[in-house]
């Protein structure tokens, strides 16, 4: 990967993380700045590219600390410094669960009663089968169905990343409408 397609692809997302991470600290573009020397050195080191921003996120972490580290040698970290071992903006969920809700409702009549009753309402789809008076593996196939149609109408419309746990790292609407795949 280039040099310039890594930093056109990753500086925003990179540059939220240091901002949020130091709470906007004025060295925060100099931490970006690093994280990126330190990535165009061994970018050919990766071998996923599916896993660059995950990596470079890593390097953020890193360089965060080694810039406080530096600043003060004998001293401890900031308390309002904040570590996890994933990186979460939590309006990217309230975001991602808004478009969800709206992608629900373009379901078929079946399969939006089975993923509001089983996912909404919490109900085990061993009750949702005697609620809807269908067999057990009809339940489960009706969820899953449902919930295959909804990622592809979510991913249809909207960019959305995720770390290993799940967890959304990037939301963003790509069109208005999502798409119906009709099987």
């Amino acid at each position: 990967m280039k040099a310039e397609t890594l930093w056109e692809a990753h500086h925003e997302h990179i540059r939220r993380f240091v901002d949020h991470k130091t709470h906007f600290h004025p060295d925060a573009e100099d931490i970006v700045q690093n994280v990126f020397m330190k990535a165009f050195a061994r970018v050919d080191d990766v071998k996923d590219d599916l896993k660059i921003r995950a990596w470079l996120y890593q390097i953020a972490r890193n360089c965060i600390v080694d810039h406080y580290r530096k600043q003060k040698r004998t001293g401890e970290l900031p308390d309002q410094l904040c570590f996890s071992d994933e990186y979460e903006e939590p309006d990217l969920t309230e975001e991602a669960v808004a478009g969800l809700k709206n992608v629900i409702r373009l379901l078929p009549d079946k399969y939006r009663e089975a993923l509001e009753l089983s996912e909404l309402s919490e109900m085990s789809q061993k009750e949702l089968s005697e609620h809807l008076g269908i067999s057990y593996s009809g339940a489960k196939s009706r969820v899953q169905r449902g919930r295959k149609m909804i990622k592809d109408m979510m991913t249809s419309c909207c960019a959305i990343e995720a770390d290993r746990y799940g967890n959304i790292i990037d939301y963003r609407v790509m069109q208005e409408e999502p798409r119906l795949k009709r099987s």
